[in-house]
């Protein structure tokens, strides 16, 4: 890499792991905790890049993207946050950051797409008018795993995108959420958001009455995989004569559409005319470590709206985490309004979150480490997964059990020979039997939390 790299952070560990592999690199670097020398290091021209925090001692790193962009156009930002929202991602695509990252964050990462903005840096991005909409500041499209941010860093993209947006996802996963966060982000936040059923299809005035509400604004049709022939028909017709101004369109489904287009079920026109762009939204139980986000975020709402302040002890956490969640999002979150005016300590209990899962207590989430002095491995590991097939009271866990249990093995075992191993991935790589590269995908893929505290904070 070559260029001057301007890093403002007011984490004095991050300055320092930043300036030596930027150095070592081939760049030039300075670094700063203060947002007003950031400033003034851009508007006196340094830097070919710019890597800034958000919150800061003296300023915010977003705020401060509209003045980098003024005064010195085209100078790329990258902008790395541990405030993992779907707001910071969307507010740092409209203030036209070169790139987002979740901290904590994965060094060589950020340094390939540092590489990437120095070789661009010459090339300045379209400005994008208007601000946020607050209504959507309370949204809980919160989550810190790869799955999410990979989701934040689309939805900025096409937010304003001349596309229409196909978002699939189990129920409860929150595909309402990312339409209605499209639309309050867009320039057509100012316009009305409508959201159509297979019953508005059901009589031939139907496509125009919907017109004529939602004007140029955004028109999601919920859940299309339900659709009759009649209604896909109409829809069909409709979206070929569009008014113009013509409405955002964004349609939902449960099921992956190519499952019913490929049986003749769902008319193949009518697809590629709503899947410009598909969102997949991860059910919970493929991001379980967004859970204790999750939680603290939904019990955080619900004091802020009048009810106790409550906290989940730690076995009740242990207990939220391994169960399968079939309604995903939208049942945790029902439950722990559920369990903020049931529990009658500060502190939720176990027993009380057995009550409202109809959890048996005895289920445990699987755990390495658990096995008892004469008890083998293999059979431990076969009595926890009883335990968890009984959590369901007679009824089978979710599809996708094989890669979930290989997951939950796999995690703690890494956590577990990193710690053995002082964090020394070579050490580690050896003593597992597998390569280094293997490795690294690993903890990558697995989000590991004892590596996480071993990454910048």
């Amino acid at each position: 890499m070559d260029g001057t790299v301007l890093v403002a952070d007011d984490d004095r560990t991050i300055r320092t792991v930043l300036t030596q592999a930027l150095t070592r690199a081939g760049c030039r670097v300075h670094a700063t905790s203060s947002m007003t020398t950031l400033l003034r290091w851009v508007e006196e021209g340094k830097g070919d890049l710019v890597i800034s925090d958000v919150v800061m001692p003296d300023g915010n790193g977003l705020e401060a993207l509209p003045k980098i962009s003024a005064m010195r156009p085209g100078l790329p930002v990258i902008v790395i946050s541990a405030q993992n929202t779907i707001m910071t991602a969307v507010k740092a695509a409209e203030a036209d950051a070169y790139d987002y990252l979740p901290k904590p964050f994965d060094l060589p990462d950020l340094m390939k797409r540092a590489a990437r903005a120095l070789e661009r840096r010459a090339r300045a991005k379209p400005a994008r008018s208007g601000a946020a909409s607050e209504e959507t500041s309370d949204l809980p499209l919160v989550g810190r795993t790869p799955a999410m941010q990979a989701l934040y860093r689309l939805v900025a993209r096409v937010m304003n995108a001349d596309l229409a947006v196909l978002i699939v996802g189990e129920s409860g996963t929150g595909k309402s959420l990312i339409a209605r966060a499209i639309h309050d982000f867009s320039d057509r936040r100012t316009l009305p958001f409508v959201v159509a059923q297979a019953s508005d299809f059901a009589s031939t005035d139907g496509p125009s009455s919907l017109l004529a509400r939602v004007r140029g604004g955004s028109l999601v049709f919920d859940e299309v995989s339900d659709f009759d022939d009649e209604a896909q028909a109409r829809l069909v017709r409709m979206l070929d004569a569009l008014p113009d101004p013509a409405p955002r369109i964004m349609a939902t489904s449960q099921s992956d559409l190519a499952t019913p287009l490929d049986a003749g079920k769902f008319r193949q026109d009518l697809y590629y005319r709503l899947a410009g762009v598909t969102l997949s939204v991860p059910s919970l139980r493929e991001r379980v470590e967004d859970i204790p986000l999750l939680v603290d975020h939904f019990l955080a709402r619900a004091e802020v709206s009048g009810a106790p302040r409550r906290r989940l002890s730690p076995e009740a956490l242990a207990l939220v985490r391994a169960y399968s969640w079939p309604g995903n999002v939208r049942q945790l979150e029902n439950s722990l309004r559920r369990l903020v005016f049931t529990a009658t300590e500060d502190e939720i209990g176990r027993t009380e979150v057995e009550a409202v899962l109809g959890a048996q207590p005895s289920a445990e989430p699987l755990r390495a480490g658990a096995v008892g002095e004469s008890e083998k491995l293999s059979a431990s590991v076969a009595r926890h997964l009883r335990r968890y097939f009984d959590l369901h009271g007679g009824a089978l866990p979710a599809p996708g059990l094989y890669d979930r249990i290989l997951r939950e093995v796999e995690a703690p075992l890494l956590e577990i020979a990193l710690d053995a191993t002082g964090g020394n991935q070579a050490r580690c790589a050896d003593l597992l039997g597998i390569n280094r590269n293997t490795l690294r995908k690993k903890i990558t893929d697995l989000d590991i939390q004892v590596t996480r505290r071993r990454k910048l904070m």
